[in-house]
């Protein structure tokens, strides 16, 4: 049984609205917000699988630092100026933990923001999720201010917006 990360279809996205079920019951997404991420920047949608069957996915798109785009809300447009690669979610069910799909979704990411000329990866990361990613490197960002703890308090208590160097 092979487990694999490949682009993610538009065919894709009722298995990942199952993932996101599983792994996000309390931040619901629409599907029309995972539709739009991966017809704006489709190199940032992954989809984890073995045998035909969707173990998680990952989306990612270029973002502004300190400037996380709302839960379930369509960007409209990928920012013009944009200065990271979004972590905008990436979703493994509970039983995929020791496969090493969150290490090699995340080398994705360095290797995309690379050729992308970003410097950084940001992400917001949940409060179940806040381990995983202090032991990955990243760090909470200190810029932002008000405008960006609003944001945060909108998605809920407990969320981080982090940041961590794009490895070169």
């Amino acid at each position: 049984m092979v487990v694999r990360w490949r682009a993610m279809a538009e065919t894709d996205l009722d298995a990942v609205l199952g993932v996101a079920d599983v792994v996000h019951p309390d931040y619901p997404e629409d599907r029309a917000v995972f539709a739009e991420r991966l017809a704006l920047f489709p190199a940032g949608c992954r989809l984890a699988e073995r045998d035909g069957t969707a173990l998680g996915y990952g989306v990612m798109h270029p973002g502004r630092l300190g400037v996380p785009p709302p839960l379930d809300a369509p960007l409209g447009e990928l920012p013009a100026a944009a200065d990271c690669l979004y972590l905008h979610d990436i979703a493994l069910l509970p039983d995929t933990r020791g496969l090493g799909l969150g290490a090699a979704v995340l080398d994705y990411a360095h290797e995309l923001a690379a050729r992308g000329g970003f410097a950084w990866l940001a992400l917001t990361s949940t409060p179940g999720a806040r381990s995983y990613w202090d032991r990955a490197g990243f760090m909470p960002y200190d810029g932002g201010g008000p405008a960006l703890a609003a944001k945060l308090a909108s998605y809920g208590d407990g969320m981080a917006y982090m940041t961590m160097p794009v490895r070169g």
